[in-house]
């Protein structure tokens, strides 16, 4: 028999066997520490929390209803081990985790870091590596029609905006590991002060 205990992770409860959740505690713990002394910190760990929520939330599928360390392992080999993320922005060698999301391919999402209206071209120019200003003038084109605005509604309704830094990664294609997120929030915040001092 063993215990188990309820955690909260960016809004959703999980109930968790006791080896993993100490595992997963001194994960956490370990992704913290290596973030503490950045001006981002908090929202990094927000970001990656969110993410192992999502990839928690995979894995309770049917009748599973509690998170082994079975789990807790592939998370982490997803993520990348927090060891090694000053390697990886160093370039020094070093095991990098080259591993997707749980599908293994991109996700579309609509792009609102690069948007001129709803970020829809932006978001297909991400999906599909091309220049966004391609979509921009094929949905000009088909204005002419009076096709394009309604396409376009539609994928706004129908596309979701990439909110986290994982959606962002995986909308772009790049792997979704610790090091990856740790970049892009600091990304935001040094494009949010470059506008503020603008």
């Amino acid at each position: 028999m063993k215990q188990t205990y309820s955690i909260n992770l960016s809004g959703l409860i999980f109930n968790i066997d006791d080896d993993a959740y100490f595992e997963l505690k001194r994960y956490l713990e370990q992704i913290e520490n290596h973030f503490a002394n950045e001006d981002e910190g908090h929202e990094i760990m927000t970001d990656i929390e969110a993410r192992i929520a999502e990839l928690l939330q995979e894995r309770m599928k049917g009748a599973k209803q509690v998170v082994a360390m079975k789990d807790i392992q592939e998370i982490m080999g997803i993520l990348g081990d927090p060891e090694e993320i000053g390697e990886q922005e160093n370039g020094s060698g070093g095991k990098k985790k080259m591993k997707f999301g749980p599908s293994g391919y991109r996700r579309i999402y609509r792009d609102p870091d690069n948007r001129i209206l709803g970020g829809v071209c932006s978001g297909m120019g991400a999906y599909w590596q091309i220049e966004p200003w391609i979509f921009r003038v094929i949905f000009l084109i088909a204005i002419i029609g009076f096709v394009g605005p309604i396409i376009y509604l539609i994928l706004w309704i129908v596309i979701p905006e990439a909110r986290t830094a994982a959606q962002k990664l995986e909308m772009k294609g790049e792997p979704v590991n610790i090091s990856n997120i740790g970049k892009t929030v600091k990304e935001e915040f040094q494009n949010v002060k470059d506008r503020m001092n603008l």
